[in-house]
């Protein structure tokens, strides 16, 4: 299917795209677009872990501010600004060398549903956890979460069902203020988000907020209305309610299972390991959302329930019936590693299926020699 895009936003139209007009001159023409996709993901990948390595468990900024360097968070707002420029030239790149090809969208999209999650997992140690005076949950952390790749979802779902991408207002917006949540922390410390900033409120009450309203008030609202406009023009690519909701069914009861782990815990999982659990949850998200951009792009019909959901039913079921006990940590662990493994291999392989059926290389914009 031929890749359509749709974006209004005016910070996107009047602001960025000027800036990343001027950044593409830069760009070699013999680099191949998708070099460009991966190195933004890597550089979200390695602040992430650098993160991690300072504020394994989101207590670093709460506790004692100072654990994380200052140099951490400028680097964060560098890789950050980074990635999302890459982000946004990729596609420009790829017109200017005249190598669109199916494998590259599915690429950029395929990475930024990880990315997504990753995003929101490093950002977090910019607020911390809560300490009983500052901080946010670790349950408002999993709502943040969930309702981001709620928002990621709905704009592939709308994709699958119009074939237009309407490009989400958030995902601009969100990426300037991370930039600008990291520059501030640099430069004023972290007690910047321990202090309360306006009649009583604190800068992440403000952000959740406006998280929230966005979610459910900008881009929701727009997905369905652009489905709806679809449906009146006649240009829905699903006929039936059960075929355009479908892609629907895995997320939702991927999240349906993960909220059950959470709540009825025996251990309080969530609690003991935020950050691997919350992980746990990107990747899977990940994949699943990889099938639907999968089926979307090539017009078939997403299975009814993804194969990840069995294996975790079963986690979940011997968590929460007490049958893991003291090792549910362990099986965590365990569990987010093969999950994560098997989500690098099912990239892979789609990435060699597709270039070696496009014949093309994923990296080079070389052609491959015929066998």
């Amino acid at each position: 299917s031929q890749y359509s895009a749709v974006d209004t936003n005016p910070l996107s139209v009047y602001i960025m795209q000027p800036i990343w007009n001027k950044i593409i001159k830069i760009v070699p023409l013999w680099i191949a677009p998708n070099v460009l996709t991966f190195s933004g993901f890597v550089m979200i990948l390695v602040n992430y872990f650098l993160i991690s390595f300072y504020d394994w468990d989101y207590t670093a900024s709460g506790t004692s501010p100072g654990l994380v360097p200052t140099w951490v968070w400028l680097f964060s707002a560098f890789t950050t600004f980074c990635a999302y420029a890459l982000d946004s030239i990729d596609g420009k790149h790829a017109r200017r060398t005249q190598s669109s090809t199916p494998l590259g969208e599915l690429f950029d999209h395929g990475l930024d549903s990880w990315a997504t999650s990753i995003f929101v997992l490093s950002f977090f140690s910019v607020c911390s956890r809560d300490n009983g005076k500052t901080g946010v949950s670790v349950y408002t952390m999993y709502i943040y979460l969930s309702i981001v790749l709620f928002n990621f979802t709905c704009s592939h779902w709308e994709k699958y069902n119009t074939g237009v991408l309407f490009l989400p207002w958030g995902y601009d917006i969100s990426q300037v203020v991370l930039i600008a949540a990291y520059l501030l922390t640099g430069a004023v410390g972290v007690e910047v988000w321990q202090k309360p900033f306006l009649f009583g409120y604190y800068i992440t009450d403000a952000l959740v907020m406006l998280l929230i309203g966005f979610s459910l008030f900008l881009s929701f609202p727009q997905t369905l209305y652009n489905i709806r406009r679809a449906h009146l023009k006649k240009t829905l690519k699903n006929d039936s309610l059960y075929e355009g909701l479908l892609p629907l069914v895995s997320p939702l009861l991927l999240f349906i299972l993960l909220t059950v782990w959470v709540v009825l815990s025996p251990g309080n999982i969530l609690a003991k390991q935020p950050r691997l659990f919350l992980w746990m949850v990107g990747v899977a998200f990940s994949n699943v959302i990889c099938k639907v951009i999968i089926c979307q792009m090539s017009s078939t019909q997403p299975e009814l329930f993804h194969w990840f959901l069995f294996p975790l039913a079963l986690v979940v079921y011997a968590a929460i019936s007490g049958l893991l006990g003291w090792t549910e940590e362990v099986v965590l662990a365990v569990f987010t590693t093969l999950v994560t493994a098997a989500h690098v291999h099912y990239g892979v392989c789609v990435g060699r299926q597709l270039s070696e059926h496009l014949n093309i290389y994923i990296f080079s914009l070389k052609k491959r020699v015929q066998e």
